[in-house]
């Protein structure tokens, strides 16, 4: 949904976490597929996305400057949009997004 990469052995992710048992569980609707690196930014709440599908950078973030991976891997992607599925019932669900969002902003 961000970066494009077709290998799924690449590809990971969750909107709420597994260890929420009420919420965190592995359907469609709980996916996003994310790279490891995207993934692991999202869980330290150094990305977020917010319910309309746009890709929020962490200020800490914003403010390390270093070579092109964190450049273009990261930080190019702030304020665009992810990849939605064609099928509405594909798609994240923007409620739980909407949860995970309030907490990126509140970590930041």
């Amino acid at each position: 949904m961000i970066s494009h990469i077709p290998e799924p052995r690449l590809l990971d992710a969750h909107i709420v976490m597994d260890a929420d048992e009420q919420l965190g569980q592995p359907i469609v609707s709980n996916g996003l597929p994310l790279t490891k690196l995207h993934h692991a930014a999202f869980d330290a709440h150094l990305i977020g996305i917010d319910p309309d599908y746009r890709i929020h950078v962490s200020d800490r973030l914003l403010e390390i400057h270093d070579g092109p991976f964190l450049e273009l891997g990261l930080k190019g992607i702030a304020e665009t949009l992810i990849e939605r599925p064609r099928r509405l019932e594909d798609r994240p669900d923007r409620d739980w997004l909407a949860l995970r969002f309030a907490e990126f902003k509140k970590a930041a």
